[in-house]
């Protein structure tokens, strides 16, 4: 079969790295963009996640608006309040139901550190269950504080940062 001249030029472009680097691309700009976030709210930093998603703040702006509560269905999983030491194994088993590729932001101080809890049944900080990619601070914390952590997620998705390769504290 003869190509036109225009179309010659076009063929090898194909096989070469600009499809592979373009695809990449795109995968990571559509997951950056539209989170779906998995709510696990155990205290009132539940209720600040209820503000965030209301229309007031409206975290649809930032592309997580589809909230799911499914863990099956979800790519951010939001741990928002004191985890029990009989949570612990509940938390583990929706994270690893959650398709790949997933994020996880702790939501608050207990969340991230116990918070005032220093009891021998509340654990200590979810990084000792499942990995966490943003920490927010505050008790609760703000609505625009767990924006600033989407956004935060969203350069490192954009980027291809490896997953749990550089946790931050969210301010």
């Amino acid at each position: 079969m003869k190509y036109p001249e225009n179309m010659i030029n076009f063929y090898p472009m194909i096989g070469s790295e600009f499809l592979t680097t373009k695809l990449d691309w795109a995968a990571r700009w559509a997951q950056g963009n539209s989170f779906w976030p998995f709510p696990f709210g155990t205290a009132c930093c539940a209720i600040e996640f209820m503000s965030s998603v209301s229309s007031h703040y409206d975290l649809a702006r930032f592309g997580a608006e589809v909230v799911r509560f499914s863990p099956r269905q979800a790519d951010l999983l939001i741990v928002a309040g004191t985890i029990v030491d009989k949570q612990a194994p509940v938390l583990k088993t929706i994270y690893e139901q959650m398709p790949e590729p997933k994020w996880v932001i702790s939501m608050g101080v207990c969340a991230s550190s116990g918070g005032f809890y220093r009891a021998y049944h509340v654990v200590q900080g979810i990084d000792e269950i499942i990995p966490v990619d943003i920490y927010v601070p505050g008790c609760p914390p703000t609505p625009e504080g767990l924006f600033y952590s989407i956004l935060q997620l969203r350069e490192r998705v954009l980027k291809g940062q490896a997953k749990g390769e550089d946790p931050r504290v969210v301010i």
